[in-house]
């Protein structure tokens, strides 16, 4: 196994020309590069098709890329997002030709939650005042799909790939990601520096910090 602790916080300017031609499956999760690109300043938007651009650039085209996000109920009619997920799966020079997974959200229940002041397990209710004639379940949405769509495409893939390009800071992939370089393929992250676990960074051989040249994949 190679050494983590040279590998895990890669500075971006010396590693942007390390690229070695590898086979590089870049998986995206869309709810945190849209939730993280304001980090960069107030109104900050990036092109997916100048991302992928200016990546390829950096190390080489992908094998594949695909990009994951779960939806609100009502927005799988919404005509804006349909646009966008069309265009993302469009090929150059029109689109940045990624493949689109989308899921819907997942509720679980959150009519109970654990104090840890006293101990206890207090009971949760809505207090908006268009609750007033009755009481209703609540509960909890969370795009739990997403990350196991995530480690799952990492692992069904893995005799494809010699590199994996991730963008997503979220620390429940830890396992898959383990998993992956242990058998001998490269991590690499495509982040924003705002929401990335500190232990996805440790496990990365390469992390290209998005923040870093944000300007010239601005729409």
């Amino acid at each position: 196994m190679r050494n983590q602790a040279t590998s895990g916080y890669a500075d971006p300017v010396t590693d942007y020309e390390s690229g070695n031609g590898a086979k590089r499956l870049w998986l995206i999760d869309g709810a945190y590069l849209f939730s993280t690109q304001s980090s960069v300043g107030q109104g900050y938007n990036f092109d997916y098709l100048l991302l992928k651009n200016k990546l390829e650039t950096t190390v080489g085209p992908f094998w594949r890329a695909y990009y994951l996000n779960a939806l609100q109920p009502d927005n799988d009619r919404n005509d804006g997002m349909q646009r966008f997920h069309s265009w993302l799966q469009s090929a150059p020079p029109s689109g940045p030709k990624i493949i689109t997974k989308l899921y819907n959200l997942r509720d679980s229940d959150a009519s109970h939650a654990y104090c840890h002041g006293c101990a206890a397990t207090v009971q949760l209710e809505c207090l908006s005042p268009t609750c007033s004639t009755g009481v209703y379940p609540l509960t909890r949405r969370s795009q739990k799909g997403v990350d196991v769509g995530l480690a799952t495409l990492a692992l069904t893939h893995l005799d494809s790939y010699d590199t994996l390009m991730l963008s997503s800071g979220d620390g429940d992939l830890l396992d898959a990601i383990k998993f992956v370089s242990d058998a001998g393929k490269e991590i690499e992250l495509a982040v924003f520096r705002s929401g990335v676990a500190t232990e996805l960074q440790s496990w990365a051989d390469r992390i290209y910090w998005i923040d870093e040249f944000a300007h010239e994949i601005a729409r």
